[in-house]
């Protein structure tokens, strides 16, 4: 039977990774770590994974990843772990600017106990998530792995923080370390303060949506299901003990051409509020996604339109939860 460790289970991308796993293997074992942090609703995170807990094979534990040595990790996770699925973080670029600290203790610290975790557990396969803002401002379209970084928010720099420091384990204790850099995820279960569920909450609810700039930058848009078989081909390579992947849709949209999109979604107009540039933000991101191609197989099928609509059709299934607030 395999048993993986998913951090962040509870959150968009982990769950929607947990529930393709148990469809996969009913049999497996799956132990999720989440502390429900409240950068936004962890009612939305509950509802998550309300069904997730009815499963025999489904375990929750909600500690602070950041507090919680290696070696308490391994009282709390019982038997052998086939693998780690490591994407608990603390989210957002503008946010990670009003309190880096904040970023570094979460992304850095957290994802150090959870390396010491699988060394004290000799577990030998760690899935890491990190993100194209390590990239930053850089023209050289589409983004190869190999490309200079220059990232430019603490967000950024601790997902870059995050990929040497499994370097180093991978190094030194044998760990297969595969760090996936992630391209704008979106779809059912996206978190609020993400450009595509924010814009639909606002237009429902006849509110403004801030628009930064003049609307031309521009996010190679990944449906959470493609990212999800990139991760899950990433748990079983085996074919050498460090790589840094790509796991985007190789195309890009503008932020017009989103919103539109989400009126034609709607059929509502949005009422926008143009204001200038925000720090840390880059203008566009764009992947290539070859390497994921050659090594997990990669091969994302989702384009804008019909992601945004499945998306959609989440939002107003849980419409009262999601519309709450402002």
């Amino acid at each position: 039977m395999k048993h993986y460790v998913v951090t962040g289970g509870a959150g968009f991308i982990g769950n929607n990774l947990i529930r393709t796993l148990l469809r996969q293997d009913p049999l497996i074992r799956i132990t999720c770590i989440d502390d429900f942090d409240p950068f936004y609703s962890p009612d939305i995170k509950k509802l998550n994974i309300r069904d997730l807990k009815e499963n025999p094979g489904f375990r929750l534990i909600s500690n602070d990843l950041a507090k919680t040595s290696g070696a308490e990790l391994c009282d709390l996770v019982s038997g052998p772990v086939d693998a780690i699925i490591h994407l608990a973080a603390k989210a957002g670029v503008r946010p990670s600017i009003q309190n880096p600290l904040a970023y570094q203790q979460a992304n850095v610290i957290g994802l150090q106990n959870m390396l010491d975790f699988a060394k004290e557990k000799n577990i030998k396969q760690f899935v890491f998530a990190s993100s194209s803002s390590v990239y930053g401002v850089n023209d050289h379209f589409p983004w190869k792995e190999n490309e200079q970084l220059m990232p430019i928010s603490p967000y950024a720099s601790s997902k870059l923080s995050g990929e040497m420091l499994g370097h180093v384990y991978s190094k030194l204790f044998g760990i297969r370390f595969l760090a996936l850099r992630f391209f704008t995820v979106y779809g059912p279960g996206q978190r609020p303060d993400l450009a595509i569920h924010k814009f639909t909450k606002a237009i429902l609810k006849g509110q403004p949506i801030t628009m930064y700039g003049d609307g031309s930058t521009s996010r190679d848009y990944t449906f959470v299901n493609d990212t999800v078989q990139g991760i899950i081909g990433a748990m079983s390579y085996t074919k050498s003990d460090f790589e840094i992947i790509n796991l985007g849709n190789n195309y890009t949209i503008t932020l017009k051409q989103l919103i539109a999109a989400i009126e034609e979604l709607t059929g509502k107009k949005a009422v926008i509020e143009q204001l200038p540039d925000q720090p840390g933000d880059v203008p566009k991101t764009f992947a290539d996604i070859s390497k994921a191609k050659e090594l997990l197989a990669y091969n994302p099928q989702t384009q804008l339109q019909e992601g945004l609509k499945k998306f959609y059709e989440w939002f107003r299934l849980h419409e009262e939860l999601l519309l709450q607030g402002s």
